[in-house]
């Protein structure tokens, strides 16, 4: 047998369109990860991937070694639509421009396995036309449409499986791998997922464990020399009310207060917030490493985007989540979940004001139980949703494309 090193490898695509906020792209990025890390030693094939997003910024997340980003040219959302974020021009060139560098990348580069983030088309139909020649020129090639594990409110996602059309997804995808743990939150038993797509859906749990390129080697910051908490808010593209909330919120005696704004937060918002903080907080608009931040935090106040909260998950840290309500449901349904699982607090952003923030704080950091009760709360979710993930691409990737792989390179 040929060693692995002189087979052709597994390639795998990711895709997320990122028009707010750096979700979709963070929770590809974290399964390109975990595909580089362990798909190689259950397959016997290195593994090589790109990651498609439509945030730029994303490029400054360490790719795992034998992958790269392909960046197309970024849309924003507002309530009138999708638009251009910086190119003037009109958005059916714009979208021709993305669809085109999508086609160009799966026709090149021939994956063995695309997982698409969230939209099954893309925005505006983008990836039509790149998947039907994808399922025409490449049979073998195994689709999979990755959903977080909460949609929105069922009667929305209802109306947005309408506008899809589930029997157009039913014939593109293979599966449906929902990020998520069904005895928290199922998606199918509310209604988010129609019931005609439930042969193809495959949980994962929550890609909380084994997150980043060396879980194990994360570390804070060197300059949180004493204890800290910690506010977090995501992208930060909607990130002002809790961030500037809890600037003013009081700090508990012997401990710093470190604010991560996110990058997508308006400079003058950023500015904002540090003129409301005092003199033991640190505003930041990034960290390298927030999972390491999260861990060593004393208690954390955060969002309750998917990725944000999937990190806490991962962690003993007392965690309050305060969830965005609008526009859509997601992240206050998500939070309500495991709130009443015991796993985080909840308060909702009517409430989240300094006292009520800086009251939690206190009673995370000083009563002394706030880690116990945390880790009853998180004892039985199901968090190694990432682990399952390679085993999923384990058996979709190898199974149509074994005689390929196995194929000894002259």
């Amino acid at each position: 047998m040929a060693a692995p090193d002189q087979r052709p490898g597994l390639r795998v695509v990711l895709y997320s369109h990122d028009s707010v906020g750096l979700g979709h792209t963070r929770r590809n990025l974290a399964i390109a990860h975990a595909l580089s890390r362990e798909l190689p030693a259950v397959t016997g094939h290195r593994v090589s991937g790109l990651l498609i997003t439509g945030e730029r910024s994303a490029t400054g997340y360490p790719c795992p070694a034998g992958w790269d980003w392909v960046v197309m040219p970024g849309i924003s959302k507002d309530p009138g639509g999708y638009s251009p974020r910086t190119l003037d021009v009109g958005m059916p060139r714009l979208m021709d421009v993305r669809s085109s560098v999508i086609d160009g990348v799966l026709q090149a580069f021939r994956p063995h396995l695309v997982i698409i983030d969230r939209h099954a088309f893309g925005v505006d139909g983008e990836l039509a036309g790149p998947l039907e020649r994808l399922r025409r020129d490449r049979p073998s090639c195994r689709l999979v449409l990755g959903l977080r594990d909460v949609l929105d409110a069922p009667e929305v996602a209802q109306r947005e499986w309408g506008a899809l059309g589930v029997d157009r997804v039913a014939r593109r995808f293979d599966e449906l791998w929902v990020y998520g743990d069904p005895a928290v939150h199922d998606p199918l038993e509310t209604g988010e997922l129609p019931l005609e797509l439930a042969d193809r859906v495959r949980y994962t749990g929550f890609l909380a464990h084994g997150r980043g390129p060396d879980p194990a080697a994360s570390s804070p910051p060197a300059f949180l020399d004493q204890p800290y908490v910690l506010t977090m808010a995501g992208g930060g593209a909607d990130g002002f009310a809790l961030t500037a909330a809890a600037a003013r919120a009081p700090v508990p005696a012997g401990h710093r207060h470190l604010i991560v704004t996110g990058p997508q937060m308006p400079a003058d918002q950023r500015a904002d917030v540090r003129a409301l903080a005092g003199a033991d907080a640190e505003v930041l608009a990034s960290v390298p490493d927030g999972l390491a931040c999260l861990r060593g935090a004393a208690a954390a106040v955060v969002m309750g985007g998917y990725n944000t909260v999937c990190e806490a998950l991962s962690t003993t840290t007392p965690t309050l989540v305060v969830p965005r309500e609008s526009p859509r449901a997601e992240q206050l349904i998500r939070a309500s979940s495991l709130h009443a699982r015991g796993a985080v607090d909840l308060l909702r952003q009517s409430e989240a004001g300094p006292a009520a923030i800086g009251e939690w704080l206190r009673n995370a950091v000083v009563s002394g139980t706030g880690s116990a009760r945390t880790r009853a709360g998180r004892r039985g979710l199901d968090t190694t949703g990432l682990d399952r993930v390679v085993d999923f691409a384990r058996r979709l990737a190898t199974n149509d494309n074994r005689q390929e792989l196995n194929r000894v390179i002259a």
